[in-house]
């Protein structure tokens, strides 16, 4: 990789930041809608105007720097190009930006975050700067890097981004010692979960969920019913019933069950010709989350919303597979025992050993506080002796 060029800059910090938070804007509109792609925003920027700006909107349509530049015409020759990740070099379903950058004029190109993708030979920012332009970045680093989450986690991990949702009590239950669950959150937490799913892949439960809740697992947003997520149901032995109302749905959303290795194939065949596909995960006698995620991205899904139960949570968190946790608190207390907390299985032994957010944001959902954070990780100790 060729080392990043030190450029004079005739832009303030305050400009450049002030028209990258505009493309982040604009590529936030992307979000949910250009899987299996990255969301980019880009400005094209002339005497400290813009004079195009554009996003992408799906995949196979054309990348946000293209948007830009066709709606800038011949104001782009001689002008300055924000955009929130590095322009591609390498032709997909759509021709390399870079060439369109070349063949507009464009003098300097400012970009959010590099382009890690293994699969793209070549790096835009490299062609660009071997052809004469002025290449400055990365720019906004960490917030570009967020909006792009989902497909950085999905690139470089070869798994989908993995969000943890739970709607507790301020004590941290999601249900009563009765088991009732119904509302714990208010309408408008429910309506944010909701357009989380209409952004998502997937969406996965375990087969507890699926057992004392027989949930839909469909997207249900006001004025419109949104984007269903593909329902994955993680059942070790194949206990999901087979009038379970995520058969019996209006959705086309598929259903993707994982199970232990060798299930009964009667179960299999039953679950099939209800539409389900079955698939069998890991070697032991429990589902094997990092072989099922690895499943999952061989099928395409770039995302996952985990909804519950706290022993899929658990197991999730244990396999250090989370990647970012959302917390809803409700301002009620339910206390006891026997009501079941958010995080269920063994749970760590010692402080040091807990996964912790970070980059914490707090927000409020009508009642309810929502906590947002990336999930970070202990480093793993080898305690073998010397």
């Amino acid at each position: 990789m060729a080392p990043r060029m030190k450029t004079r800059v005739s832009r303030t910090p305050s400009e450049v930041k002030h028209f990258m938070a505009r493309a982040l804007r604009l590529a936030r509109r992307g979000l949910g809608k250009t899987d299996p792609n990255p969301v980019v925003g880009a400005l094209v920027v002339k005497d400290g105007k813009v004079v195009g700006q554009g996003y992408h909107k799906a995949a196979g349509q054309p990348h946000a720097e293209i948007e830009a530049i066709r709606e800038a015409g011949a104001l782009a020759r001689d002008a300055d190009l924000f955009v929130t990740l590095e322009p591609c070099n390498h032709h997909g379903r759509t021709p390399p930006c870079t060439q369109a950058i070349l063949g507009a004029g464009i003098k300097r190109v400012w970009y959010g975050t590099e382009d890690p993708n293994p699969d793209v030979p070549g790096r835009g920012a490299d062609t660009l700067r071997g052809a004469g332009i002025e290449v400055i970045g990365p720019v906004m680093e960490a917030d570009c890097r967020i909006v792009n989450e989902v497909y950085l986690t999905h690139i470089t991990l070869r798994r989908p981004f993995v969000y943890l949702k739970l709607a507790m009590s301020l004590d941290g239950k999601i249900a009563t010692r009765t088991g009732m669950s119904k509302w714990i959150t208010s309408e408008a937490s429910r309506m944010k979960v909701h357009n989380l799913r209409n952004r998502v892949s997937s969406l996965m439960v375990g087969v507890g969920t699926i057992l004392a809740d027989d949930p839909l697992l469909t997207t249900r947003l006001k004025g419109k019913r949104g984007r269903d997520p593909i329902r994955v149901i993680v059942d070790s032995n194949l206990r999901t019933p087979i009038n379970a109302a995520i058969f019996n749905s209006d959705s086309n959303a598929s259903v993707l069950i994982g199970c232990r290795k060798n299930p009964p194939s009667a179960r299999v065949k039953a679950l099939e010709r209800r539409g389900a596909r079955v698939i069998p995960c890991g070697e032991g006698p429990h589902v094997d989350l990092e072989d099922l995620l690895r499943r999952l991205y061989e099928l395409g899904i770039t995302s996952l919303l985990i909804e519950g139960g706290a022993g899929l949570a658990w197991g999730a968190l244990q396999a250090r597979v989370v990647d970012r946790g959302l917390f809803f608190y409700a301002p009620i207390i339910i206390g006891g025992s026997e009501a079941q907390s958010g995080v269920g299985g063994r749970g760590i032994a010692t402080l040091d050993e807990a996964p912790r957010l970070v980059d914490v944001t707090s927000s409020r959902c009508g009642p309810d506080i929502l906590v947002s954070g990336r999930v970070a990780y202990p480093e793993v100790r080898d305690n073998r002796p010397e």
